[in-house]
């Protein structure tokens, strides 16, 4: 799998103050593709980030119905992966990709 399909896999890092509280623990979590797989999704985190995965769990939370300009919408739905890693191995999110 090429770097681009990587980066397309993994959108971007899920920063709240659950997932501070679940880093604690080994677990990290990201926004992902809707249509990426947990085997796609443990391949491009341990190319990218050089860890090991133990395992990935995913979830997809709907988009909320909203009204714009007074008519009604629906916003995108959103996939997230929670991965957790092997013990001993930890992401950075400050530093950054190499």
């Amino acid at each position: 799998m090429s770097k681009e399909a990587m980066y397309q896999i993994i959108r971007a890092p899920l920063i709240t103050e659950k997932m501070t509280i679940l880093s604690e623990n080994g677990q990290f979590g990201f926004k992902v593709a809707i249509d990426a797989t947990k085997p796609e999704i443990a391949a491009a985190v341990e190319t990218l980030f050089n860890v090991k995965v133990k395992s990935v769990n995913t979830l997809v939370q709907k988009g909320k119905t909203k009204r714009f300009k007074g008519r009604p919408g629906v916003r995108s739905d959103v996939k997230k992966a929670i991965v957790t890693l092997a013990p001993g191995q930890s992401i950075d999110f400050t530093t950054g990709l190499a």
